[in-house]
């Protein structure tokens, strides 16, 4: 008898965490949608919503670090934006796409530069500094363009921007994502790297005493952060062929979103990119269905802000609940 009842409990225990319910959500909205919202499972329907998603998603990546860490980076949209005025200054200026990509990282790199070195030589908190450069960058951006924008790019950058890869429905701009993705996994798992960025999250006094370099570390994100975001303005510039100061805005109220509905935990040292990408998909088939339905940007804004709270509020009841399921399943098999 004990021989058949042991494997339920195993099951249950294994399977009773957030990123199996955030899994369960998603294909359930999934589901629904596909039922129930008109031309949601249209091929075209779904590479746009694919496309939309792209910047997200990669912004997300070094997000998740940085909140892993006990750090956050409020500037990411400014910076994208940002980015992509000055690649688009530059392929204005006649510049050649082999020159613009590399300068345009580097611009990146030294906005995430900036960030960290106020974070770590200062000692400033990020929340604090994020916000003010959040403004500081969007506002350089209004200095080198106006309100004026670039929308004349050489082809092959624009083609990247609207075509399929081969005879797919997945567009040419989440592959950014699905190359870096997989590397970020590895080091967030796989790697002393992400040990360490646990380390500094969960206990950074005990970090620093076990001879993790935290101000490196930290300065090192920020800056990965920058590159990203500088990937993810271009992206932007790409699909929708414009790049101007106010490209982006609001989403980091996304990218926020996403990542703490994934599990990271805002308190630092918790959390994977399994659930975050969960959660990507979740929030990129809430916005496309929303759409469809003919709901505005202000009140897919509003829906996303009530998600960031509920995420944050469900999250933390949901993991102890799940952890007592687990106790008592552990002290039954225990008993037994």
């Amino acid at each position: 008898m004990t021989e058949r009842s042991d494997p339920v409990p195993d099951f249950v225990a294994r399977f009773a965490n957030w990123d199996n319910f955030l899994a369960a959500l998603t294909i359930a909205v999934i589901a629904y949608a596909l039922v129930f919202v008109p031309n949601f499972a249209s091929v075209f329907n779904i590479s746009q919503a694919i496309a939309g998603v792209s910047e997200r998603a990669l912004i997300v990546l070094p997000m998740v670090l940085l909140i892993i860490a006990r750090e956050i980076d409020l500037s990411v949209a400014s910076i994208l934006a940002l980015t992509s005025v000055v690649f688009g200054l530059m392929i204005q200026a006649g510049a050649p796409l082999l020159v613009a990509i590399p300068l345009t990282l580097v611009a990146g790199a030294a906005c995430g530069a900036f960030n960290g070195i106020l974070v770590t030589a200062l000692g400033l908190p990020s929340l604090v500094v994020t916000l003010g450069t959040m403004a500081l960058f969007r506002g350089i951006g209004y200095i080198l363009l106006g309100s004026d924008s670039v929308n004349s790019f050489p082809d092959s950058f624009l083609d990247f921007g609207i075509n399929m890869v081969g005879s797919t429905p997945i567009p040419w701009t989440i592959v950014p994502f699905l190359v870096l993705a997989p590397l970020f996994a590895i080091v967030q798992q796989k790697m002393p790297l992400g040990r360490r960025i646990y380390a500094i999250g969960g206990n950074p006094d005990a970090a620093r005493y076990s001879g993790i370099r935290l101000a490196r570390t930290v300065f090192g994100l920020f800056v990965t952060s920058g590159v990203v975001c500088a990937i993810a303005g271009m992206v932007y510039a790409a699909r929708l062929a414009n790049a101007r100061a106010n490209n982006a805005l609001g989403i980091e109220l996304d990218v926020i979103t996403i990542a703490l509905l994934g599990g990271i935990s805002v308190f630092g040292g918790k959390g994977s990119l399994t659930g975050v990408l969960w959660a990507l998909l979740l929030v990129a088939t809430i916005r496309n269905v929303l759409g469809l339905m003919q709901i505005g940007g202000d009140a897919q804004g509003t829906v996303i802000g009530l998600l960031l709270i509920l995420s944050l509020l469900a999250s933390n009841a949901a993991e102890r609940l799940f952890g007592r399921v687990r106790f008592r399943l552990a002290s039954r098999k225990v008993g037994e």
